[in-house]
């Protein structure tokens, strides 16, 4: 490899980049990694981490409330939006502090310019510098989709949320993903006055319908208000700087702040990859085989780029499975099934494995088992919020083929959860495990 400058150029110092570079690096490679914005990539900088940190505060707010119910009598308090942005923005600073120490560490060279592809072993840098790879590997993730609204540029998405100067009186958001609705709880708990809207009737698309019909009237009690079938149109600054939000449907609605939210789009645009004949999708998602290998034998993708699952722990395997595989002699690939995933709404729900949809498609017929209680925890809250718990079974081989959860502390409790559907345990192994009482998990061995 001694005829190339390096033997791997990283585009995207996320997640999946980093994890490549690192292990790369340590299987003797000689690594170099470009990144146009920060060190971190979205989960980081702009994503999963800050956006928990929010979420955690705004769950405070409940608590605060609930106080007095504690036999806490805590006098007037008051909510400090900018000491609460600028504590997240500092933990975003030491998190890429900490990304950075471990490309530096690894020996890993970092230029801090966008990197775009020149050739198949060639990548050049925005100062002009071309670099030569046997390998190159393309981990620059996805970004926010902006429709085409009139008054678009009103608007703020996900990226800049972050940075709001105020916290919004009142805000509108426009879609009905986990983005949409994780901050629509937040910013419903910090204060503001929160109306999602979203061009179907639907929300969390992919997830079991019982947790979503659950969530749906949980967080309108919540005071957040939802208008199904109204896309907005057109968004208008007003004489006091306020803005004013069309829908399609006709509705205007009067806000401070207008998030869009509706989907992320791989960011390949004028990496030059079509160039070099690498496959793109409708999309502009990259295509790979199970070894994260594009059309262009020594071009490779990973993370939120590809056409797979966007997930960070996602990216981050197939980073390490990519750099044992190309630079450690140990092929590998990364498993999709029993994949779990979270939303941070508020209550949070969670699930590994089928829908009770999707299995009765696969199987036919499925049994199902259902635990629907109220969490101690919600005993001191005047809102009686429930939870609720659902195993999907195969009826035939008695495997757990999903599990469902809404309620505290759910992404919590799933984690221990999906390793047993990810080992193939059965219904009757669940209910052989003594319960752990009292806890909301205990409810996982205890359905009949």
């Amino acid at each position: 490899m001694t005829d190339f400058d390096y033997d791997l150029f990283v585009i995207g110092a996320g997640s999946g980049g980093v994890r490549a570079s690192r292990i790369a690096a340590s299987h003797g490679a000689r690594v170099a990694v470009a990144e146009e914005f920060r060190v971190g990539g979205t989960c980081v900088i702009r994503g999963c981490v800050p956006k928990k940190l929010l979420v955690y505060a705004s769950h405070f707010a409940h608590t605060l409330h609930d106080a007095p119910t504690y036999g806490w009598n805590l006098g007037e308090t008051a909510f400090d939006w900018a000491k609460l942005r600028d504590f997240v923005a500092s933990d975003v600073d030491r998190l890429e502090r900490a990304y950075t120490s471990t490309l530096e560490s690894n020996k890993v060279e970092h230029f801090a310019e966008r990197a775009v592809v020149a050739g198949p072993n060639t990548v050049r840098l925005a100062s002009g510098r071309e670099i030569s790879a046997k390998v190159i590997l393309i981990a620059v993730g996805a970004w926010p989709v902006m429709p085409e609204i009139d008054g678009a540029e009103h608007c703020i998405t996900s990226n800049e949320v972050f940075h709001l100067p105020e916290l919004p009186g009142r805000i509108v958001i426009q879609g009905a993903g986990y983005i949409a609705l994780e901050f629509a709880g937040v910013f419903n708990a910090l204060g503001s006055q929160v109306t999602v809207v979203n061009r179907s009737d639907k929300i969390l698309r992919g997830y079991d319908h019982d947790l979503t019909e659950r969530l749906l009237p949980i967080m309108q009690a919540r005071g957040i208000e939802f208008a199904f079938n109204h896309p907005i149109e057109k968004v208008s600054k007003q004489a006091d700087d306020s803005l004013l939000v069309r829908t399609a449907g006709g509705l205007e609605i009067a806000a401070d702040a207008v998030m869009v939210a509706t989907g992320r789009r791989p960011k390949t645009d004028g990496l030059g990859l079509e160039s070099v004949g690498v496959d793109l999708g409708a999309n502009g998602e990259i295509p790979v085989d199970e070894y994260n290998r594009t059309s262009c034998p020594s071009i490779y993708a990973v993370g939120d780029v590809t056409d797979r699952v966007q997930l960070t722990p996602v990216a981050i395997r197939q980073g390490h499975a990519f750099a044992d595989t190309v630079f450690g002699a140990m092929p590998r690939t990364v498993a999709y099934d029993h994949i779990p995933s979270a939303v941070f709404t508020q209550p949070p729900i969670a699930a590994v494995g089928l829908t009770e949809e999707q299995a009765r498609l696969v199987h036919g017929h499925v049994k199902v088992f259902k635990s629907d209680f109220r969490p101690m925890q919600n005993m001191f809250s005047a809102v009686a919020e429930r939870g609720y718990y659902k195993l999907v079974v195969d009826p035939v081989t008695d495997k757990v083929l999903g599990i469902h959860m809404i309620g505290p502390d759910s992404p919590e409790i799933l984690q221990a959860a999906a390793i047993a559907v990810k080992a193939g345990l059965t219904k009757a192994q669940f209910d052989e495990t003594v319960a752990l009482h009292p806890s909301m998990a205990e409810e996982l061995v205890l359905m009949r």
